[in-house]
């Protein structure tokens, strides 16, 4: 988001942080607001009639009571009049909001359960397993798809294998990707539950499994250097002989053997 967006955005979670406090239902805030992303994914008048700057915050609030009121939750109706009382900078950034904020109601709901490390490794491990099955990746990214058919596929490979939250998302990202491919909208998601811990996530490639105390002690070094507490998350990838591939966000730390036998090959102009 940018400009406007971002502080409408702002603004939205400023009133979800609040609902939380109050002790809204967080299941209900999730089913709630990724409802109403569907809605305005499906209509491009209602996104643009509750973003028109030349309508006022009242009657854009009076249309989200008679078409969400009876719907919704009043927390949830609380959250969207905030949202469209707001400036924003493109409509589509509306339904991006909504999406946002009930992905993380469902990561508050697994931070409460004790289940937020479990959320994050159950959907990171997931989607390497579907990007690494050209199949299974095509099926969950089918545009247009059955519905159904991603929801059971979903289920027969998560359920009892990952927490409640993480088969949510994954049932979601399958049934409602909004233009994105499968594995995207799982690397959204898991951003999402980052900033809800308020830490980066720091993807680590290496030819073995690394030591728990190994994890321990990069994962105090990179918070060190961030200054924010920093999730890894490994990936086991044999031709990188040895060495780790550390990447937080865009930046990349090489030190792995191949990368060094590449640097080699330039070198010598192979």
């Amino acid at each position: 988001m940018q400009g406007s967006s971002r502080a409408a955005f702002t603004a939205g979670r400023d009133a979800f942080a609040a609902a939380l406090a109050s002790g809204a239902d967080v299941s209900a805030l999730a089913e709630d607001l990724f409802g109403v992303t569907g809605a305005l994914d499906s209509s491009a008048s209602l996104r643009r009639a509750l973003v028109d700057p030349s309508w006022d915050a009242k009657a854009k609030r009076g249309l989200v009571e008679s078409l969400f009121g009876p719907k919704v939750n009043a927390a949830s109706t609380g959250i969207l009049n905030v949202l469209v009382s707001q400036r924003w900078a493109d409509d589509r950034d509306l339904g991006d909001a909504t999406e946002s904020l009930a992905v993380e109601a469902v990561v508050a709901s697994a931070e409460v359960g004790g289940r937020l490390d479990a959320l994050e490794d159950d959907l990171f491990r997931f989607g390497r397993v579907v990007a690494a099955d050209a199949g299974l990746r095509d099926a969950l990214s089918a545009h247009g798809g059955d519905e159904d058919a991603k929801v059971a596929l979903v289920e027969a490979l998560l359920e009892g294998k990952a927490s409640p939250e993480a088969i949510l998302l994954a049932r979601q990202a399958a049934v409602s990707p909004r233009g994105r491919r499968f594995g995207r909208v799982l690397e959204n998601y898991l951003a999402i539950a980052a900033i809800r811990r308020e830490q980066l996530t720091a993807t680590v490639t290496a030819a073995f499994p690394l030591e728990e105390v190994q994890v321990q002690r990069l994962a105090r070094a990179l918070s060190h250097i961030y200054g924010r507490t920093v999730q890894i998350n490994v990936v086991l990838d044999p031709t990188v002989v040895g060495g780790i591939r550390v990447q937080v966000g865009d930046e990349v730390v090489d030190g792995t053997i191949l990368r060094r036998l590449q640097e080699a090959e330039r070198a010598l102009g192979m």
